[in-house]
């Protein structure tokens, strides 16, 4: 593999994909991407982190340091480098801080421009409760998620033209001859759902729902009122259930009809609800929920509602999936303001390489880093965003992160 600007490196070996699963080395190369804003921050922290869990389990990660954002537009003149997309290919698996997309005009987001060209279809985000994070609920620990997001459709495909435009105008003449009335002055985005992608989607949550033994996977939708799409979704999901899990999967109805409300061993409820409807249900009735399935834009807003049952997007972890490919990344955004004060949360980017460790299959890395970080908050060792909540010890990005490797070395 030839790059522009980038030299891989010497050592390490890479990540292969062969029949349908990953061969991951005892010292893969792995890229990352520092990132606009925080990044500059929280990604150094978290790589010292990774690299003690790596280190301690009798591994090493190599890394290769490519570039988006800022970064890569001072050394190419593009945020976001052909070189980028190559590496991350060839490499199969990548870690990256938050991007900055301006809102309203300008280059269209990085990251979703990320996950649509390399086909990183599901935006996967775990939301649990770490002990020592302040949350306004009473019982935290019932949040045990797991959120699949479809990540390439719905309203966030970038279908879409402003008002006045001669593409705005020749699709509302055309919808007008479907009977659809359209004010002239508007602006026209499309929202593409289809039974491919819902299908995919769907096929990896109840995947997961069964190898990790969870118990639900519910269909988060708003088809009550767009009934061929997000309705669609809904009904997709449901067949993907019926003909491909037939013996592994039951319906919230049939649980009731063949079971009697009791779940049998081994099989997983798939059951639907109304996507406003989720927000209350996820506050009142928490621990009745183990995996949501979700498109695009539902996914955005629940995920996030969901950190701040938490402790809130300081905490989150992400990650972005395909077949064979992933990129991982925290929820919260770059937050300029803050850039270079050594002051937020790292907490997001190394869950973030904690998730990332479980999709290599280092399940013992990605547990001793969580262990490490609960200690750590725990014992009151915080950054500012937690501390003016607790109080205790108060910290910057760095020194957080030392903490939590002190803590891993007495684990």
């Amino acid at each position: 593999m030839e790059f522009e600007k980038l030299k891989p490196p010497d050592d390490g070996k890479k990540i292969e994909y062969v029949d349908g699963k990953l061969l991951v080395p005892d010292n893969p190369i792995i890229p990352y991407i520092e990132g606009d804003g925080i990044g500059k921050d929280v990604v150094p922290a978290a790589l010292k982190v990774l690299d003690t869990a790596a280190e301690k389990t009798g591994r090493e990660i190599v890394w290769f340091r490519i570039y988006a954002g800022e970064d890569a537009y001072k050394l190419y003149g593009n945020h976001l480098p052909e070189d980028t997309i190559k590496a991350i290919k060839e490499y199969r698996v990548a870690i990256k801080g938050p991007l900055t997309t301006p809102v309203g005009g300008g280059y269209r987001s990085l990251n979703v421009t990320i996950r649509q060209t390399l086909d990183l279809y599901a935006c996967v985000r775990p939301v649990y409760y770490i002990d020592g994070v302040p949350s306004p609920l009473k019982k935290p620990e019932n949040v045990n998620l797991i959120i699949f997001r479809e990540n390439t459709e719905d309203v966030y495909a970038g279908i879409e033209w402003p008002k006045g435009s001669d593409e705005a105008k020749k699709l509302i003449d055309f919808l007008s001859t479907l009977g659809a009335k359209i004010r002239e002055d508007s602006g026209i985005g499309v929202k593409p759902i289809s039974e491919f992608a819902t299908k995919r989607l769907v096929r990896m949550a109840i995947k997961y729902a069964i190898e990790n033994k969870r118990r639900n996977v519910t269909l988060v939708h708003k088809g009550n009122i767009m009934k061929y799409t997000e309705g669609a979704f809904r009904d997709w999901g449901y067949e993907v259930a019926r003909e491909e899990f037939p013996n592994t999967t039951v319906t919230e109805d049939e649980l009731w009809e063949k079971f009697e409300g009791k779940q049998p061993d081994g099989v997983v409820v798939v059951k639907d609800r109304i996507a406003d409807n989720m927000f209350q249900q996820l506050l009142t009735r928490t621990a009745e929920y183990d995996v949501l399935a979700m498109p695009n834009l539902n996914g955005d807003y629940i995920s996030d509602f969901a950190a701040g049952l938490v402790g809130g997007l300081g905490v989150a972890p992400g990650s972005n999936i395909g077949d064979g490919m992933g990129v991982f990344e925290p929820v919260h955004g770059s937050a300029p303001k803050y850039a270079k004060q050594n002051k937020v949360n790292p907490t997001a980017e190394i869950l973030s390489g904690a998730l990332m460790f479980e999709y290599l299959g280092w399940n013992d890395c990605s547990e001793l880093i969580k262990k490490a970080v609960e200690i750590t908050i725990k014992s009151k060792v915080v950054t500012y965003d937690i501390h003016r909540h607790t109080g205790g010890k108060l910290v910057g990005t760095r020194e957080f992160a030392e903490a939590v490797v002190e803590n891993m070395h007495s684990l």
